[in-house]
């Protein structure tokens, strides 16, 4: 069958196709350790999944506006005051299905072939291919380890172009756990408030994961200015540990929200009318479950990262935020493991999958070559047996 250009130019998320490959060994009874999707293994607190009942017994399972019910839109509107000291009126607030889905549809009301948009690197893997599929033009500007892989206004200064329509910022972000300080966001804005054709597109679906003293500013709350010219992308699925209910949002200027909503009017339609109450009660209830995970987690990037940092010649930042670890880990290019040759993170995350049962992600996946990503959304049995298995086919490399 003849298929578009556009569909022969895309490929599978990296992070879900090697989850695949993960889910169908152990359905050939293969025992592996997942460290490669972000999803949260806790489940979803007691009383959303409440409310998702309530709502079918009430019957609510019918169309929706197809930008989100009123219920939650009033809720985001409180939480987006309440947390980020941000105010939005209820039109400029869309709901969508997932923070991914509110990423896509922006990109597809605010590029035209030609625009740019620039990408920090490492980047989240959906990035870069959501920008081509809407005829735009990624510009990845790799960070380095020196500033724990956060872009800085030099960069993005020299960057810039008239071309540039937007840049993305994700803090914390995914795959390196860099949280940006209030200073260093302050400095980004700032380059991007002198192109007045540039907007921010800030995801913030970590939100609620930071450690060690650290905070999560959301960019748009600096200045009225630069909220003007800033899309907030958030969601329940990770705070909440929802990410199967697909439920995001986007807040920013009312033009772009209304464009994103009639989009969405004509792709998905409304988002699960059950799933957006279970979120009215996620935003509104008790946030006692987010503590207690971010604290899991917290204890899990620790075990983790001094896992890792045993391995000779690893090295491993202490991520600030998220729920990854991205460690350096070229020492093992060109070292054999059998008969194979391990020459780059693709062939080292396969290597690990089919020899140890361990999945993870290489570092090309966020188009930054010599790294693996680890997702430590696993439990501390789980961690710990999946380090041992790593260092052990570490030992055995030659």
């Amino acid at each position: 069958m003849r298929l578009s250009q556009r569909a022969a130019s895309m490929a599978p998320s990296p992070t879900l196709a090697m989850d695949a490959k993960a889910k169908a060994m152990r359905r050939q009874g293969i025992d592996v350790i997942s460290f490669s999707v972000g999803e949260p293994d806790f489940d979803t607190p007691a009383h959303i999944r409440a409310a998702a009942a309530a709502a079918m017994e009430q019957g609510h399972t019918r169309y929706t506006p197809a930008g989100g019910i009123p219920e939650l839109k009033e809720v985001i509107q409180e939480k987006l005051a309440r947390v980020n000291g941000l105010e939005y009126t209820p039109d400029q607030i869309v709901v969508s299905v997932g923070a991914k889905h509110a990423l896509y549809n922006a990109f597809q009301v605010l590029l035209d072939p030609g625009d740019e948009v620039i990408i920090p690197a490492p980047y989240w893997v959906s990035y870069a291919d959501q920008v081509r599929l809407a005829g735009g033009e990624p510009v990845i500007v790799p960070t380095t380890e020196d500033t724990g892989f956060k872009l800085t206004a030099a960069q993005l200064r020299d960057h810039l172009t008239p071309r540039t329509r937007a840049l993305v910022l994700n803090s914390p972000c995914n795959p390196t756990g860099a949280v940006y300080s209030r200073t260093e966001l302050a400095a980004l804005a700032e380059a991007v408030l002198a192109h007045p054709d540039c907007l921010i597109i800030a995801d913030e679906i970590y939100e609620p994961f930071v450690y060690d003293g650290n905070e999560h500013v959301s960019i748009a709350s600096l200045s009225p200015e630069i909220k003007a010219r800033t899309l907030v992308i958030n969601g329940v699925s990770k705070m909440y540990a929802m990410t199967g209910w697909r439920i995001g949002y986007a807040a920013g200027p009312k033009e772009l929200i209304q464009a994103m909503a009639d989009l969405q009017s004509q792709s998905t339609s409304n988002p699960t009318s059950i799933s957006q109450w279970a979120a009215v009660a996620a935003l509104r209830g008790s946030q006692e479950p987010v503590g207690e995970m971010v604290a899991a987690f917290r204890k899990r990037r620790d075990l983790i990262v001094e896992g890792l940092r045993a391995l000779p010649g690893v090295t491993c930042q202490v991520p600030p935020g998220a729920f990854y670890v991205f460690p350096r880990v070229d020492a093992a290019f060109g070292k054999r493991y059998g008969d194979q040759v391990i020459n780059n993170s693709q062939e080292l995350a396969m290597a690990l999958l089919n020899e140890a049962h361990v999945a993870l992600v290489p570092g090309s996946a966020f188009g930054y070559e010599g790294y693996l990503r680890l997702s430590y959304a696993a439990n501390e049995n789980q961690i710990r047996a999946g380090l041992e298995r790593i260092a052990n086919f570490w030992r055995a490399l030659a």
